[in-house]
């Protein structure tokens, strides 16, 4: 069988303008005002090899509380995976006044910027292993959880179906790291609709006994400054994960920029932090750390603009393939053209 393709006599330039025009990395959500970055350059640098490797070699890592949902909305913070739990079918006033307490003294340790992540650790493991020995102690059922994220004001950030729909059609891992509630956060992606195959949880989930009832945590805790080792413990098994040296990792955290640690052989990793509070304080630190930072943006603009760049640029190659010829490759037409061009040249000499 022959398979005529016309377009592969198209004259050189063309050929050189129309792949020159599908590299260009220009981002126009780059420029927008919440965006900082402390080298631009390199961020262009790392989408465009990112971009050139395709969505066979990407996947994206993610925390989820204050990440994948919003910080807040209308003036008010929205709820994490812990926050909703605090819900009278679940458990009591005097265990959301404890809880409550606990975050009014660990949390401004956790984003205080003068302390070290080595500091913070252990105020970390105590602040967490209190609040699930709370949580234990009021017998939590199981078949409760649903309705309490659905009676809940938990919000995905702006823009996030288009997030996780682009990433499912083009079969690219999403790893979603959480020292939150794994059960919680499972329950509000299924009912936003976009917990695809490819979406794969870290967390920390509960244990329930025959009746249902919550009697433990399962494994070891996970909190904000040891996703390293959550990264590298159970990432390896992950076999979605495997020959895919390319990441970008989303995050409201410093201890955030560990969680591509169990990633083997990384190539090109590009770091976005959503800078959600204490903007002044600790901005000069999510600048020197993270490529790109987002400042008070509660929208998935940025990251949706930048796997788009990525994503699509594939697609269009692909549009411009014709089935079962490799001959009709894009990348290989330019290659194809410019020894054309050399030999005419030569040849013109002789």
């Amino acid at each position: 069988m022959i398979y005529h393709v016309p377009w592969i006599y198209t004259p050189v330039r063309t050929v050189l303008a129309i792949w020159h025009q599908l590299t260009k990395t220009e981002i126009p959500e780059l420029a927008k005002c919440s965006v900082l970055m402390r080298e631009r350059s390199r961020v262009e640098e790392t989408i465009h090899c990112m971009q050139r490797a395709g969505a066979g070699n990407l996947q994206v890592i993610s925390d989820f509380d204050m990440t994948l949902t919003r910080f807040a909305h209308n003036g008010k913070r929205v709820p994490t995976t812990h926050n909703i739990l605090d819900n009278r079918l679940l458990i009591n006033e005097d265990c959301t006044k404890k809880m409550r307490e606990l975050l009014n003294t660990y949390y401004p340790i956790e984003i205080d910027a003068s302390r070290s992540a080595e500091e913070k650790l252990p105020l970390m493991v105590e602040w967490w292993t209190k609040v699930h020995e709370l949580l234990i102690q009021q017998k939590i059922r199981k078949d409760m959880l649903a309705r309490a994220v659905k009676e809940s004001s938990a919000m995905l950030r702006e823009g996030y179906k288009v997030f996780f729909d682009h990433l499912a059609e083009h079969q690219v891992p999403l790893l979603i790291l959480s020292a939150g509630v794994g059960d919680v956060l499972e329950e509000v992606i299924r009912q936003n609709h976009v917990f695809h195959p490819n979406v794969h949880i870290i967390s920390n989930y509960m244990d329930f006994d025959h009746t249902g009832v919550l009697q433990a945590f399962k494994g070891q805790l996970i909190h904000t400054f040891n996703k390293r080792e959550g990264a590298l413990s159970h990432a390896a098994g992950l076999r979605e994960l495997q020959g895919r040296p390319n990441v970008l990792l989303l995050g409201d955290s410093l201890g955030d920029l560990t969680m591509a640690d169990g990633v083997s052989e990384p190539q090109n990793v590009l770091t976005v932090g959503f800078l959600n509070d204490q903007v002044e304080e600790r901005k000069e630190s999510y600048i020197n750390s993270f490529d790109i930072v987002l400042v008070k943006d509660e929208t998935m603009d940025v990251p949706n603009a930048i796997l788009r760049k990525k994503l699509c640029f594939m697609c269009t190659v692909c549009y411009l393939c014709v089935r079962y010829s490799h001959y009709s490759c894009i990348y290989y037409l330019v290659q194809n053209a410019e020894m054309r061009d050399h030999r005419e040249e030569r040849n013109n000499r002789l």
